[in-house]
Order: structure tokens, then sequence, then C-alpha cells
């Protein structure tokens, strides 16, 4: 069973970005910091940062995860395996730009979306809960009286202003 929520709710995995443009580089400040419940991991999360269409020689520092520029979708991705509630992880760094270019598309190109990806394991964000469960099965199938949850994020898209 899969459902959809259309109602506003509070950010699972938070992501703060400062894109600062300079005449010869870029330099990123992404903070990314988990609201979820106490006990509750984000597994697999993917932070996908837009990246200029010029930039070369990326030197990037994280505190937890790994990163990778990825020429051919313009992008940068963080990959971190788990984040636990509560925390907060920050990834600094910079692209060297080529002298010549023009602002306006350098503008442009850091204003496409930061797009996150996650899951969260045994946690339902709208607090939908099985309390029973009967099936029903001829063939002899033996089924478990065992329910998952997990929580995925959709479509989450991050827009600088």
């Amino acid at each position: 069973m899969s459902y959809r929520l259309n109602m506003q709710v509070r950010p699972l995995v938070w992501v703060d970005a400062v894109i600062e443009l300079k005449a010869t580089r870029v330099e990123y400040l992404v903070k990314v910091r988990s609201q979820l419940k106490p006990r509750c991991i984000a597994n697999n999360v993917q932070i996908r940062l837009p990246v200029q269409l010029d930039a070369d020689t990326p030197s990037f520092k994280c505190s937890s995860g790994k990163y990778k520029y990825v020429p051919a979708k313009d992008e940068l991705l963080w990959t971190i395996k788990q984040l636990k509630a509560g925390r907060e992880l920050v990834m600094r760094g910079r692209f060297n730009l080529p002298s010549i270019g023009e602002n306006v598309e350098r503008d442009n190109a850091t204003k496409r979306p930061i797009t996150v990806s996650f899951e969260v394991p045994y946690f339902a964000v709208s607090g939908l809960q099985v309390r029973f469960l009967k099936v029903m099965e001829k063939s002899g199938y033996r089924a478990l009286p065992w329910v998952r949850y997990i929580t995925q994020a959709g479509d989450y898209q991050i827009r600088i202003v």
C-alpha cells in the first residue's frame, strides 16, 4: 500500500545553501539538518546542487558523506549514508571559473533548484498505523503479521532566490 500526502508538512531534511559568485570562482556553503523525531534516521540522503556550466577544478570538504562532481548534468552530488535526528552537517568548497563568461548566464545557472532525496525506515509522516491486517490466501501461502513503514522523499526541491 502506498499513499500521498497533500498537506503542509515540516521538511524532514532541511537544506540551507549559500552560493557566492565571484569573478573567478564560485563558493558553496551547504548545511543539511535533520528535523526527524529523536529515534529516526534518514538513509541514502542525496543532495544535488546546481553548478555553473563552465565550472572546473572542484575542491570541497564534507563533515560527513562523500561528494561527486557530475559534469554531464552540471551538478554536485553530496551523498550521506545516514543522517540521524537533530544532526547538522556542513559541506563547503569552491569551483574555479574561467575569466571569460557573462554574469547573467552565471546567475541563472545558480538559480536552478536543489534536489533532495532520502528515505526514513519505520516512519510514517502522516501517523498512519495498521492495527489489524488479515490475509486470506487459499494457495497455502503463509503471510507474516508484519508491516514495514518507510517514508520516501518524492519530488523534493529547494529553490534559491
